[in-house]
């Protein structure tokens, strides 16, 4: 790719210091080549043949979306409605609705149909400015349509759309077929879907949902201990509805990130902070859900657990594909500042997926991946989370649809 300069930006590298948090550098060059950015510096001091004007637009990293279920069938748009109108979740789920309705949706739509669907979906979230994205599976629960689940995320990668991160959440409930013997499934995972998919190299990661109304801390811990034996990271669903000890546990096996965390005490916080695990706030689903329970942020900020922002986009309980409405959500229900929403999306959510060599900041040396906005203040993508603002996405140095 050619030598280019992108002059005259206001240049939020996300390399925050005392008294520059979002390293603002107003009046700058950025130059790139190659896919890479080879230099930043004042505008005046570099040259290239090829220039893009920018005028004083901010030009900040690639936003990261590191929790979604992008891929799944059919809608529960018809469950909402009834449960807006005092049916209750129960009655829905023992008539077969719930997570059990995208399962079978999931389980009878084709790979091309979901890929198609999937597809659709991101291309919200990329006007929002995204260039990585995470996508779990967990709507299939067996292992050909878990394999079919992550073969479109790997066809949404092969696409160029964004970069992603390909998830294995397998334990995300117990199927149908196998109620009433959640340990048996386990094995099945264990076993069978995990070691499967792995050797495929459909996923970078295994996640699962240790919760009251998902898999037991006990459970959590033989599924971990199985990926440690494959050298398979990890992650959780964790103290979303009750304290379970699933961060923790998170925590103990090096995991990546504890997700939801709503109900997160000291200790798991402790533990996360000498781990090295990155929280990953959840707004959207706390909102549809009408949870009165938030995230324990002072405590994280004490323990200086790093804080990343996603939407965690899913039919049940959080059909918002829009990240920059996810960190205007982190700052008004869990009070993050709009700088610690911005390092949710940048930097942090780059750690939560182990990226930060490509992702989360800008600097000489790393991949050209950045975003081109219409105003010079970062605290207007937060504030205004519908306003149009994306003027040009960047990825490998090349201008991407917005």
């Amino acid at each position: 790719m050619p030598q280019t300069l992108w002059r005259n930006a206001a240049v939020a590298t996300l390399q925050s210091a005392p008294d520059n948090p979002y390293g603002l550098l107003p009046a700058h060059d950025v130059l790139t080549e190659n896919g890479r950015i080879t230099a930043i510096a004042p505008t005046g001091t570099l040259h290239a043949k090829r220039v893009r004007e920018l005028h004083g637009a901010l030009l900040t990293p690639s936003l990261i979306d590191c929790h979604t279920h992008l891929v799944f069938g059919g809608s529960r748009a018809a469950e909402w409605e009834r449960r807006q109108n005092g049916v209750s979740y129960q009655q829905i789920s023992a008539e077969g609705g719930g997570i059990n309705h995208t399962v079978r949706a999931t389980r009878a739509t084709g790979e091309d149909e979901l890929y198609r669907l999937a597809a659709q979906r991101l291309t919200t979230l990329l006007a929002d400015g995204v260039g990585l994205v995470e996508i779990k599976s967990g709507y299939g629960l067996d292992l050909d349509s878990e394999a079919k689940m992550l073969r479109v995320a790997q066809r949404i990668k092969a696409s160029g759309a964004a970069e992603v991160s390909a998830t294995l959440l397998a334990a995300h409930a117990v199927p149908p077929e196998y109620a009433g013997r959640g340990d048996d499934y386990l094995d099945v995972v264990i076993d069978k879907i995990m070691p499967e998919l792995w050797a495929q190299g459909l996923f970078e990661c295994v996640d699962v949902f240790c919760e009251t109304v998902g898999f037991t801390a006990a459970q959590t811990e033989k599924l971990f201990q199985a990926a440690r034996a494959l050298n398979i990271p990890v992650k959780g669903h964790t103290e979303q509805l009750s304290l379970q000890g699933g961060s923790a546990l998170v925590a103990r096996y090096g995991g990546w990130s504890a997700d939801h965390i709503e109900y997160l005490d000291e200790a798991g916080v402790a533990a996360m902070a000498r781990a090295g695990t990155v929280a990953v706030l959840l707004p959207g689903a706390y909102y549809f859900l009408r949870e009165t329970q938030k995230p324990p942020v002072s405590l994280l900020r004490e323990y200086r657990v790093p804080m990343a922002v996603a939407t965690d986009f899913n039919p049940g309980t959080g059909p918002f594909a829009s990240l920059r409405l996810a960190m205007n959500m982190a700052c008004v229900q869990f009070g993050l500042t709009p700088l610690e929403a911005w390092q949710g999306v940048t930097v942090h959510a780059a750690r939560a997926l182990r990226r930060e060599h490509d992702f989360g900041t800008l600097a000489a040396g790393k991949p050209a991946h950045f975003n081109i906005w219409d105003t010079d203040t970062p605290v207007d993508i937060v504030y205004e989370p519908f306003r149009p603002l994306l003027r040009e996405r960047v990825l490998h140095g090349n201008i991407q649809a917005a």
